[in-house]
């Protein structure tokens, strides 16, 4: 159920964070973004580290992006697990300690579950979680409602079907939380056995009122719905190579899927995709996952424009 009051937040966390209003307010602020003069500049002489443990492509450099695009500055360093003071053992809090003192914002993205909330506890500068493990990956389920509702003009009364890997997708299972916050959305779950949603998003949805069921059958569930939201399954998430493969390669969309889908949906991935999605779906109107990686930077803008020039950004 949407929830109606908007109160401000230090940092970007989790999905959780923001009602109704928030995302309305967030996605208005996304729109002006898109059409910023370049000669505007809300956080020039402001620094944003960029502090990754995993490898990034879209995260990463659109975040970089939009606050280059802000008239900020930029630290980073693209893989910390390798290269940052963790190889010799530093902990999470004490490297977010060291990098307090050298920017005025910074992007985490961690293999461990819970890395940013850690990384929150101790810092003085407002931390955004760019991935933490199988946990969350909140500017990506705001970017992938964003484009839902530029593609199809409405975020409600939609019919959701989530493919591939529910279980460590972080970015599946974000999205599902986000979409309490919609009305009239129904959401299909279509996942090899191995990686179905887990069991505590499940709760959240029932216990939000928002309907979901779990449908193997992929071809019948096309003609069906909305959107399309597809994912890969992700190899680094598994314990060992024979669970990897008994679960890769079960749906993949390709031009014969894309007949069964119903004419107005859209068709969505987080990226990168391995098989799961074939390049002869990248020509059909339908397939947005390029514009929907694009949506990133000015999702990141607002969200950093918010957090550093207004000291605030609307949630709970």
């Amino acid at each position: 159920m949407a929830q109606t009051s908007t109160t401000p937040i230090r940092h970007l966390l989790e999905v959780g964070q923001f009602d109704r209003p928030g995302i309305e307010h967030l996605f208005a602020e996304a729109d002006r973004m898109r059409d910023l003069p370049r000669s505007a500049a809300p956080l020039a002489g402001l620094i944003l580290a960029t502090l990754f443990y995993e490898p990034s492509t879209r995260t990463r450099l659109s975040f970089e992006s939009a606050m280059l695009r802000l008239g900020g500055n930029i630290i980073s360093t693209e893989n910390a697990r390798e290269f940052s003071s963790a190889i010799k053992g530093e902990t999470v809090e004490d490297t977010i300690r060291i990098v307090n003192g050298y920017a005025d914002a910074i992007v985490i993205r961690h293999y461990e579950q819970g890395a940013a909330h850690r990384a929150a506890e101790v810092s003085g500068v407002p931390i955004l979680n760019a991935g933490d493990g199988p946990g969350e990956h909140p500017s990506q389920a705001l970017l992938d409602l964003y484009t839902i509702g530029h593609e199809l003009g409405r975020i409600d009364n939609l019919r959701v079907a989530l493919i591939g890997d529910l279980r460590y997708g972080r970015t599946a299972r974000s999205l599902a939380r986000l979409l309490r916050l919609t009305e009239g959305t129904e959401l299909v779950f279509v996942s090899p056995p191995a990686v179905p949603m887990g069991a505590d998003i499940r709760a959240e949805l029932a216990e939000a009122g928002v309907p979901f069921r779990d449908d193997p059958d992929l071809d019948a569930v096309l003609p069906n719905v909305d959107v399309v939201y597809q994912t890969r399954v992700q190899k680094e998430r598994f314990a060992s190579t024979e669970e990897y493969e008994s679960a890769k390669g079960q749906y993949v969309t390709d031009a014969e899927a894309m007949r069964r889908l119903n004419p107005g949906a859209i068709l969505m991935h987080p990226l990168p995709r391995v098989d799961e999605i074939t390049t002869a779906v990248d020509a059909d109107p339908r397939a947005a996952y390029f514009r929907q990686a694009h949506n990133g930077v000015f999702i990141r803008m607002a969200l950093l424009n918010e957090l550093l020039a207004d000291g605030s950004t609307t949630g709970r």
